[in-house]
């Protein structure tokens, strides 16, 4: 007998957004956000809109007795133009990775996130929503986790199920907010639960916030405000690649800057143990400044000269070494703050797996997350 399925509502019922600081209410349905409405009006680049709507690390979780669940969502990619092929759709994750094939809902003139010479004028393709199937369910009452594609905007139509959803019982797992740039991000992972903070956060047994932000990684000062005002077990943040690329800091002002998001960081969690990461290796960017440019070959290239770093031009030497020094600095009244160097993540001798010369693959991504959980939530480990 065939059990007909019964829609379930996304927003006022059982059904929890994690990952998500903000429902987006669209003509379609709603969009996740992992940055709190408030902060829309103090972007001052639009692509900070279009990373915080790629739900890197955002599920849904619900508790249900149904072998069958059926999403309505109309997703977004984007292309640069004239480049004929568009982004892959994404992937999907339920208990194990789902591959949806997907349809191309919108067309942007410019890839979400990423700059491209001239206006970032975007064009619009409307299109219909799709649905994504999970069929033959186990049997029995079980909790469900629906890990939205990192790499694509997602609008939620529908929701239906062949039995009961209920609410998520509480776990005990620990929150573990991390901010980072596009190497955290992991638009390039092979699925949702792929990306590094995932598989970290899924051996350490916490529960991850990703409030990495592809491109934008840049100490903005309300994205501070968000993790001080967020409910935090632990807090990480992986600083410097978008600062050099962009040379958006000179030595001078770098510093400063980095104080001054820890320390409003630090007014809503004054003793939450807070890692600070320093970039992973990128060859192109060690010993010279930004900003930087794809070139012919398709990988990341300096654009800045290396002579200007004796004036206070930031190379990724610099940065780490930077870094390093607050964190000690720092350490003196704040035993809770912790330092790790980024490329014990990912070093110098594995510039193979940077497609780019930026960008780690997907395998990478996975050793990474295996590589930062065997550091933060070991014994002597400052997540421990």
């Amino acid at each position: 007998m065939t059990v007909a399925l019964r829609a379930v509502p996304l927003v006022g019922g059982p059904v929890e957004f994690r990952g998500a600081l903000d429902l987006e209410t669209t003509r379609a349905g709603v969009m996740p956000r992992r940055l709190p409405a408030w902060t829309k009006a103090q972007y001052q680049d639009p692509s900070v809109y279009g990373v915080t709507v790629m739900p890197s690390g955002v599920r849904l979780v619900f508790r249900t007795d149904a072998r069958e669940l059926e999403f309505d969502v109309l997703t977004s990619t984007g292309r640069l133009d004239p480049t004929p092929t568009l982004a892959r759709p994404g992937c999907w994750s339920c208990s194990s990775t789902a591959s949806w094939p997907g349809v191309s809902r919108r067309r942007w003139a410019t890839c979400c996130g990423w700059r491209a010479p001239g206006p970032a004028v975007q064009r619009l393709v409307p299109g219909e929503p799709g649905t994504v199937r999970f069929t033959g369910l186990p049997a029995g009452m079980k909790r469900v986790e629906l890990w939205l594609p990192q790499q694509t905007p997602t609008e939620l139509v529908a929701l239906r199920a062949d039995g009961d959803v209920l609410a998520p019982l509480p776990d005990g797992r620990r929150r573990w907010v991390h901010h980072g740039s596009s190497i955290s991000h992991c638009i390039e992972a092979d699925g949702p639960t792929g990306t590094w903070p995932v598989v970290a956060a899924a051996l350490g047994g916490v529960e991850v916030i990703n409030l990495s932000q592809a491109g934008n990684a840049l100490l903005d000062p309300y994205v501070a405000r968000t993790i001080r005002d967020t409910p935090a077990d632990l807090i990480s943040l992986k600083v410097g690649i978008n600062i050099v690329s962009l040379s958006a800091f000179r030595l001078r002002t770098f510093g400063p800057a980095v104080h001054g998001f820890l320390d409003t960081i630090r007014d809503g969690h004054p003793d939450t143990p807070l890692l600070l990461i320093s970039p992973v290796s990128c060859p192109a960017l060690e010993d010279a400044p930004g900003p930087t440019t794809t070139g012919p070959d398709g990988r990341l290239t300096a654009l800045g000269d290396a002579a200007d770093v004796a004036g206070g031009a930031l190379s990724l030497a610099v940065v780490r070494a930077e870094l390093a020094r607050i964190a000690a600095a720092r350490q003196a009244s704040d035993p809770h703050l912790h330092h790790l160097d980024g490329r014990e993540l990912l070093g110098p001798d594995e510039a193979d797996d940077l497609a780019d010369g930026l960008h780690p693959t997907a395998a990478a991504y996975r050793r990474m997350g295996k590589r930062f959980a065997a550091h933060a939530f070991a014994t002597d480990g400052p997540f421990h």
